[in-house]
């Protein structure tokens, strides 16, 4: 730290210089998050201040959550969504907001493991889960903090958890099950429905992580049964800073049952609230401010127009790139493309150097992988194929 303070004009002259230096969406078809709704950002700059681990501190801020909450509740078809304030929450299901679906993810299994500990079920000392094998890398996270073991189960065809396969690694010390609504990789969503009846004929937990497909299965044109109106799943992770179109870091984990937030209970006997129910102390209000102002002012209808137009692009990708004679590893279920290619590490490689295109890989089967989202245009999508083109007929 320098002695004297800088101006101002030289500090915001050296973070632009900076900033510079960061990627900017613009040829990016690899994340899944995009930039933030301006509705968003200025109702973060309100909040910019507040801080949700003390909540009668920023009670303002608390009830944007709670209002959140609700919304979100009332999109994966809960009844009734409340949010905790210092002492268990009295409705059917509840939750908080999040960083984003790790946080969300490593809290669920938390839960899991705290609500069989206090139940005083039977178990040996080897806990596990039993996750698809496209499951997010925040999975191995909890395999590392809680010591519990992470069983992965295979894929199908279509890359989709193989029932089979999961019901096979269930044994005495299995405390519960994840599935998928959207996973990284391919934009697939696991058969939930089939898995929730394992759980239930097992006495088991069922996560789902839907931190990218919470804010575009409900607005397809033909949903997919992911949430809470199948019976058998027992919580959610839904990231809002990604389809959902807030400010990062902005997700969410809802619960079926208070007792799953129960068994999360921390005392904070030196806050203006006796409990905390959350992985992190201090949490930005921020956040819910700008959750709650893109969600109110979107609606249902703004998010199916934006939902509708990436569904668009991908078509328009999947089409082009046929005629070119790139197929799809599936047709895709959401804004998320796996295209055969020939050399993927190396076309992606090239497509960054020579076109500064930005895609990621898949893993097994590795191919291109391809996100369309709201940044991205039909314009984008017709240079992006013709440089592809370029690309591979040279390779």
């Amino acid at each position: 730290m320098n002695e004297q303070g800088l101006s101002e004009k030289e500090i915001f002259s050296y973070l632009e210089n900076v900033k510079s230096e960061d990627t900017d969406y613009y040829r990016v078809l690899s994340s899944m998050c995009t930039h933030p709704h301006r509705i968003a950002v200025e109702a973060h700059r309100i909040f910019i201040e507040t801080n949700l681990g003390d909540l009668g501190l920023f009670a303002g801020a608390h009830r944007l959550e709670k209002e959140v909450i609700g919304m979100l509740g009332e999109l994966l078809h809960a009844q009734s969504v409340e949010v905790p304030s210092g002492e268990s929450c009295k409705s059917s299901v509840c939750g908080y907001l999040t960083t984003g679906g790790t946080e969300s993810n490593i809290q669920a299994i938390r839960g899991m493991k705290n609500h069989v500990t206090a139940r005083g079920k039977k178990l040996g000392e080897n806990l596990n889960i039993v996750v698809p094998e496209s499951a997010h890398f925040s999975f191995d996270k909890v395999a590392n903090m809680m010591g519990i073991e992470v069983k992965r189960a295979t894929l199908d065809s279509e890359f989709k958890v193989d029932i089979k396969s999961v019901e096979n690694l269930i044994d005495t010390n299995t405390i519960g099950l994840v599935g998928i609504a959207g996973n990284t990789e391919f934009g697939q969503v696991d058969p939930i429905e089939e898995l929730a009846k394992l759980t239930l004929e097992n006495e088991l937990f069922l996560h789902v992580d839907a931190a990218f497909g919470g804010f575009v299965i409900p607005f397809l044109e033909n949903p997919y049964s992911f949430d809470f109106k199948v019976p058998g799943v027992t919580s959610i992770a839904i990231d809002p800073h990604k389809m959902g179109l807030s400010t990062i870091p902005s997700g969410a984990l809802l619960f079926r049952s208070p007792s799953f937030l129960d068994s999360l209970k921390v005392n904070t006997p030196y806050l203006t609230t006796k409990a905390q129910f959350t992985l992190t102390g201090t949490r930005s209000g921020a956040s819910a401010a700008a959750t709650y102002a893109v969600m109110k002012y979107l609606g249902r209808e703004g998010y199916r127009k934006n939902v509708q137009y990436c569904m668009q692009l991908t078509a328009k990708l999947v089409e082009e790139a046929r005629k070119l004679g790139f197929e799809p590893l599936i047709e895709p279920v959401m804004n998320v493309v796996a295209l055969r290619v020939p050399n993927p590490d190396l076309v992606r490689e090239q497509l960054l150097k020579r076109f500064d295109w930005n895609v990621s890989i898949t893993r097994n089967p590795r191919s291109l992988r391809l996100v369309l989202m709201p940044h991205n245009t039909s314009q984008d999508v017709e240079e992006f194929l013709q440089d592809l083109k370029k690309v591979t007929a040279e390779l």
